[in-house]
């Protein structure tokens, strides 16, 4: 009796651009769930992993952090020819990340002020996530990702469905909690309101507001937002400050214009 053919497991690719390496290491904290996924895929490129890196194509990349030099404009184009689907994971790839504070001031001065030697360093003026150079199959937020979000969207991606990842805000998850809202009982400035859920509502379960490390959520509705951080006791440049920073382009993009004092 002829032998069933052997089908080769689905090659995953992880790959690292500007960013702290937070949302891979979320990754490698998956151990017990990786070691039964690990052996149904083979981790083909995974630099942060093993020195053990293999070409492509992949079935499935992962790539973390955001576009900001010129070398990485190459670099991206090519993951994403040699790729099935590609999946951004954290703020830095979906959003440019902390970095992309460069977006709204002279990148020259900061790099003047960071490096000794700046002459010696090639950047971008901007920091910008990945689907701004190439398409992206899906987009994990957070910063960094939350791990059983990104154990869902791999096994999505495997079994060809579309990730089950919620898009609603961070108020959601406090509801679920039994957390009381701060805000309302203690006037303490929140942006879970306007923020993609993910991390289970950590920081208001432990009394501090939530600062946005999801992004903004689908139903974000920032000129309703920021009346209420001014009510809080917010100035103007607290409430500057507040959404600056993770995930500063996207919520940027969305704010509302600022009268002129």
């Amino acid at each position: 009796m002829a032998e069933p053919p052997v089908h080769p497991r689905p090659r995953l690719g992880v790959f690292k651009f500007a960013s702290c390496d937070g949302c891979q290491l979320t990754l490698l904290d998956c151990e017990d769930e990786l070691l039964p996924l690990a052996a149904e895929i083979e981790i083909a490129h995974f630099a942060e992993a093993s020195s053990d890196v293999q070409p492509g194509p992949y079935d499935l990349s992962l790539v973390e952090g955001s576009v900001s030099t010129p070398e990485h404009l190459e670099r991206i184009r090519r993951i994403r020819a040699e790729s099935r689907h590609l999946v951004t994971i954290g703020a830095c790839a979906t959003a440019g990340g902390v970095q992309a504070l460069r977006n709204f001031a002279d990148v020259a001065e900061f790099r003047a002020t960071v490096y000794a030697k700046p002459d010696y360093i090639e950047t971008l003026a901007t920091s910008t996530p990945i689907s701004a150079h190439v398409p992206v199959d899906f987009e994990l937020r957070g910063c960094p990702i939350d791990r059983g979000q990104l154990i869902e969207v791999i096994t999505a991606f495997l079994a060809d469905r579309r990730p089950d990842i919620p898009d609603h805000s961070v108020c959601f998850a406090c509801k679920r909690r039994g957390t009381t809202c701060l805000p309302v009982a203690h006037g303490i400035p929140c942006l879970g309101p306007v923020t993609h859920a993910g991390c289970g509502a950590l920081c208001p379960a432990y009394g501090r507001g939530c600062y946005g490390c999801f992004g903004p959520s689908g139903s974000t509705n920032m000129p309703a937002m920021i009346p209420l951080l001014r009510s809080d006791g917010m100035s103007e440049e607290d409430v500057l400050r507040f959404l600056h920073t993770f995930n500063v382009a996207k919520f940027a993009a969305i704010e509302p214009e600022r009268e002129e004092p």
